[in-house]
């Protein structure tokens, strides 16, 4: 780092890269990979995160909304970018101007998109996504074939691919709802084949299902939380265990870092914090932080967690406030101001992950990432 910061997110490349392998070598050369950099590349950083990508044989990029799309192309990224939410009519045409995939389930959406197409004197390419058990967005099977009808009759229209979503491949080892829907998938597809309807992308896996079920890996496999060496869940790792099957060798893409802004010494008694929820029940050092809730630190982690100084556990005292937190480290030595705090990864022979901060809050590991301030800096290490 150029200068000091005082908290900050490092990025390691090469662990980035190791994931994107993993998940090339499981679905092969002649299968298309999609990297899913939506909400700010799962907290990690779109732009950094897409670059790596990019040079790191990735086929294209998802996102979820068009800003988000526009935005990379800004920077200059070339590659097919894939928006998998909902565009505002008003949208397509920023949509269409950028050359962006467009993900499309309602009819509104397909007339505009003709007018829009009309107007620029240009062709939107578009992924129609089904309906097979998720009940979010998608078309349903019965109204698909009218649909796909619908968008072959405007020539400036371009369906490049079927998609669809699993509701809960990743919250059970019995994956019998997951092969129904896949079944369904199945079912759509040769439907539109029985009609000489051929579809150039099809697409239908997470990176819970690209582990487990090669057969869902179609042309193309969209690839989120494992791309930054999370596993979606415990139980698709325990159910690559039940399947015999070698789990992937994921390695965690982020850690999260600040520096102590203050060491104070408070007295046996003290009250520590909003609310007075803490108090100490010895003379106490204490280690100022400057992290809080604003920066996606859980609240609901006050009096409950632990950093890491110098490789030791130093616990949360106090509430979290918006901008600060403060970390008892009486019994760690040799703590000084400006040193180095660990809120996600290693430090010394210890570390927080994700998934252990997810846990201490009651969450997931794709909301502990996420939900860390975009306004951070990203620094690729």
């Amino acid at each position: 780092m150029k200068k000091k910061t005082f908290n900050w997110i490092e990025i390691e490349r090469s662990a980035l890269e190791h994931n994107i392998q993993q998940f090339r070598n499981l679905i092969g050369t002649k299968k298309k990979l999609l990297v899913m950099v939506k909400a700010n590349a799962y907290g990690h950083g779109m732009f950094e995160v897409a670059g790596i990508a990019c040079n790191s044989r990735a086929d294209w990029l998802g996102v979820q909304s068009v800003e988000e799309g526009i935005s990379l192309r800004r920077e200059e990224f070339e590659c097919p970018i894939l928006v998998v939410g909902y565009i505002p009519l008003d949208n397509l045409e920023k949509a269409v101007k950028n050359d962006l995939r467009i993900t499309v389930y309602n009819p509104e959406s397909i007339d505009k998109l003709g007018e829009v197409c009309r107007k620029l004197g240009k062709k939107a390419c578009l992924h129609l996504k089904v309906e097979t058990g998720t009940y979010r967005q998608g078309v349903d099977k019965r109204d698909v074939l009218a649909f796909v009808d619908k968008i072959r009759r405007d020539p400036q229209l371009v369906l490049e691919g079927v998609s669809s979503h699993f509701a809960n491949i990743e919250d059970t080892t019995d994956h019998t709802y997951a092969r129904r829907q896949l079944h369904n998938y199945h079912s759509i597809i040769q439907n539109l084949k029985e009609h000489k309807i051929n579809i150039p992308i099809k697409h239908f896996s997470c990176s819970a299902a690209t582990i487990l079920f090669s057969e869902t890996h179609f042309d193309m496999a969209r690839i989120g939380i494992g791309i930054y060496g999370l596993w979606p869940s415990k139980e698709t790792y325990l159910a690559c265990l039940l399947q015999d099957q070698q789990p992937l060798s994921l390695k965690p893409v982020l850690t999260w870092k600040a520096r102590i802004a203050q060491l104070k010494k408070a007295p046996k008694g003290a009250m520590v914090g909003y609310g007075c929820t803490y108090k100490t029940g010895r003379e106490s050092l204490l280690a100022v932080v400057p992290v809080g809730y604003y920066d996606g630190y859980p609240r609901n982690l006050s009096n409950t967690s632990y950093v890491l100084v110098n490789g030791e556990r130093a616990p949360l005292r106090g509430r979290v406030a918006m901008n600060f937190l403060v970390a008892d480290v009486t019994d760690i030595s040799g703590v000084r101001l400006e040193d180095k705090v660990v809120l996600i990864g290693k430090s010394g022979s210890d570390a927080i992950s994700a998934d252990l901060l997810a846990g201490w809050g009651g969450t997931i590991n794709y909301e502990a990432v996420t939900r860390i301030n975009p306004f951070i800096p990203r620094i690729v290490v």
